[in-house]
This record gives structure tokens, sequence and C-alpha cells, in this order.
């Protein structure tokens, strides 16, 4: 498994904004994705239901740190 990692340190408004603007934009793509999917599933209502937590806590500016992990399996898509 590989294992990718970025953080990206908030001190100043105009981070804040930034990092709010890329969770909206993950929050908004998780959610059209979702319901093109397989709507109304509870594994992606799970999903979408963090993703719109981490949204709302961005919403405030402050100053913190947005970490993005990325882990890549060593297994394929089944069919």
């Amino acid at each position: 498994m590989s294992h990718y990692e970025a953080s990206f340190e908030i001190d100043s408004k105009t981070d804040s904004y930034a990092a709010r603007r890329m969770l909206e934009q993950v929050y908004d793509t998780i959610r059209e994705e979702s319901q093109s999917i397989q709507e109304g599933a509870d594994d992606a209502d799970d999903l979408l239901e963090e993703f719109r937590t981490l949204r709302d806590a961005a919403k405030r500016p402050t100053p913190g740190r947005l970490t993005i992990i990325y882990e890549q399996y060593d297994d394929d898509f089944a069919d």
C-alpha cells in the first residue's frame, strides 16, 4: 500500500478561505457522485456527513492545518 500525505498550514484569512473553498468543492463533488452512484446508500450518506462536518468546520476563519492523506491499496477494482 502506498501512502501520500500533504499538509496545508492555515495562518492567514486568505489561507483559511482557500481551505474552505477546497472543502466546499470536495463536499460538492462527493455529493454529486454519491447521487449518481447509489442514491440513499448508507455508506454514501455517512461519507457525505463526514465531509459536511469538515466543510462546516472550515466556515469560521481560524488558524489551523488541513492534512490530506491518500492511501493507495495494491488491489484492483472488482468489475
